[in-house]
């Protein structure tokens, strides 16, 4: 590692989970956002910065070993918001790395990508490479771009680039439909630091979910490049079926990789400008 890895996002919640545990892991932090981050921690760098703002970018990303992109809106919006915001900033995170020759970024996907997916009839786990691009919203359609984009930046110009498709990352389950697909904030760690590490990457794919006893999306492609899951949602199971009971697989909230975004719920026109 030969500088600080650049984290957009950085006072988001997996930002802020990020930025307590990879120092640990022996990563230095240079952390960006639209607003100060609280809190700087001993030796960290802190930016206030527009993860859109190309220019920007580019300075912050100079001397860095790797980009966490992690800044846009994280969920559902408008078309005009999605597009000036996550689709610009994942260009401009690329881009950055490109100009300032930083040769690794590690883009926060998402199972949006591909959310009209349906869970294997056979109960088989899902593979990344059977849930192709199938967007759920418009915030889905700006995952699918972020792939394609880094798998751009890895073919033309030799960068490494993985992407996760991240789940439900939370302190802890709420819901049960969240006991498959939850991402614990020590396995949030643990992924992004596998994701830094793995030696020549190139272009990756990865399911971001820890190893739950209700999982239904393989974990073989992020425990190749090193990922160790440690938490398992099935301590929260019998609180949360109590509350909720037992879930419905036949319910589109359970039987496709979006859940409730493939629903009518998040048609465009309930979010309107």
């Amino acid at each position: 590692m030969s500088g600080p890895v650049l984290v957009t996002g950085a006072a988001g919640r997996i930002g802020t989970v990020l930025r307590g545990g990879l120092p640990e892991r022996g990563w230095a932090l240079r952390s960006l956002d639209v607003v100060p981050v609280p809190d700087v921690r001993p030796g960290e760098e802190q930016l206030v910065a527009d993860a859109a703002d190309l220019a920007a970018m580019t300075d912050a990303a100079r001397g860095a070993s790797a980009i966490v992109h992690l800044a846009g809106i994280s969920g559902e919006s408008t078309w005009p918001a999605i597009r000036d915001t996550n689709i610009e900033s994942t260009y401009c995170a690329l881009e950055a790395a490109r100009l300032a020759g930083v040769p690794r970024v590690v883009l926060a996907s998402s199972n949006h990508a591909s959310g009209y997916t349906e869970r294997p009839a056979d109960g088989a786990l899902l593979r990344e490479a059977d849930a192709p691009p199938r967007p759920d919203t418009y915030y889905g359609v700006s995952k699918v771009a972020m792939e394609a984009l880094g798998s751009l930046y890895v073919d033309r110009y030799g960068l490494d680039v993985v992407c996760l498709r991240i789940g439900s990352a939370f302190a802890e389950p709420t819901t049960t439909r969240q006991l498959s697909t939850w991402l614990s904030p020590a396995d949030t760690v643990s992924l992004v630091h596998a994701a830094l590490s793995a030696p020549a990457p190139g272009f990756r794919v990865v399911w971001g979910v820890s190893d739950n006893t209700r999982r239904w999306w393989d974990l073989t492609a992020a425990q190749e490049l090193g990922y160790e899951s440690v938490d398992d949602a099935e301590v929260y199971a019998e609180a949360l079926v109590e509350a909720h009971g037992e879930p419905d697989l036949a319910d589109p909230v359970h039987r496709r990789v979006g859940g409730e975004y493939s629903t009518d719920e998040f048609d465009a026109e309930n979010f309107s400008a």
